[in-house]
């Protein structure tokens, strides 16, 4: 294979860049060029295309979002919109394709394989966690870190009032990234789509605290399990507590990768092109301390579940 492309689609994650880097490093040091796609799949319809050189890497592993920017595209999701970005690849001698991505970027990649033969891996890229076939994306560790030391902040000022707060995280369909920062950050609750909950009981279990001593408390919520502001104000008429809420938004996706995604990042970015070079196609992912290889569409066919395990650790804990 001698000539590759790679993009980032969907929402951005930490991370992104050092997985951009291990793809062109990797492809640059097997005698491949490197093309770019700047905006993701909208970027691929318009021919938004650029050289990669190893000079134009330097320095991005620490950096966060996308240096080739990311956009969604309703476009692409559409027969016609996938043959234009399939011609602009085929039209620049592109044999293989790199998307660095989450769920719906895997069934864009997904398209371009099946339907116009364009050999195509899937780095994971979400800090939703969702995604089948790996154990871990890019992102997500740092989107846990950034909310933890959030949590953290605010632990320091519910004790300084006697209050509780409602922290609104991330995750409208997957309580992975809830959980790990309610974990990590010593909260009380965890609200997430997975399990059922009563706002009435944790309400109640909130009251018995304060009368044993406890003077604030932590409740995480993934943003598809409840709207923190709503649970802020039920659990404030259930206890008499002065309750606030905080949605953390997209602070989560932003800041520099930890030390672990930059690791994930490069490791999954030259798999991927490893993959390429061996006229394969699939999903580069990570279980235990090993990179693995499944098919693009274990994205969607299977669905990651959570770990009940740890989610009783959490209510556990939290007593």
């Amino acid at each position: 294979m001698k000539t590759i492309a790679v993009l980032t689609s969907g929402g951005d994650s930490p991370g992104m860049n050092p997985a951009i880097r291990g793809v062109v490093r990797t492809a640059v040091a097997a005698g491949m060029e490197v093309i770019g796609v700047r905006r993701g799949y909208a970027g691929l319809i318009e021919g938004d295309l650029i050289e990669l050189r190893t000079t134009w890497v330097s320095g991005i592993i620490r950096e966060g979002g996308t240096k080739l920017l990311t956009a969604r595209s309703e476009e692409f999701k559409t027969p016609a919109g996938q043959r234009k970005g399939a011609e602009t690849l085929k039209a620049r001698g592109v044999e293989g394709l790199v998307v660095i991505g989450g769920n719906g970027s895997a069934h864009g990649a997904y398209c371009l394989h099946q339907k116009f033969g364009i050999a195509t891996v899937l780095v994971p890229s979400s800090i939703d966690n969702d995604l089948a076939g790996t154990d871990v994306s890019i992102g997500f560790q740092t989107a846990v870190n950034t909310a933890v030391e959030a949590i953290d902040k605010i632990r320091d000022t519910a004790v300084s009032h006697d209050r509780v707060f409602v922290v609104e995280v991330m995750g409208r369909e997957a309580g992975f990234l809830a959980l790990e920062v309610a974990l990590a950050g010593g909260a009380e609750h965890v609200l997430i789509p997975e399990i059922p909950f009563s706002l009435t009981k944790i309400g109640i279990a909130i009251k018995e605290g304060h009368e044993r001593g406890k003077v604030s408390s932590i409740i995480v919520v993934a943003e598809g399990a409840a709207k923190g502001i709503a649970v802020a104000a039920e659990i404030e008429a259930i206890t008499g507590a002065d309750t606030r809420a905080t949605v953390l938004g997209h602070v989560q996706r932003g800041g520099s990768p930890c030390a672990t995604d930059r690791i994930l990042g490069v490791r999954l970015g030259a798999a991927a092109v490893e993959l390429l070079a061996k006229g394969q196609n699939g999903m580069v992912g990570i279980k235990g301390s090993e990179v693995v290889v499944s098919p693009i569409e274990t994205v969607w066919r299977k669905k990651k579940t959570i770990d009940k395990d740890l989610y009783e650790l959490a209510r556990t804990l939290s007593q």
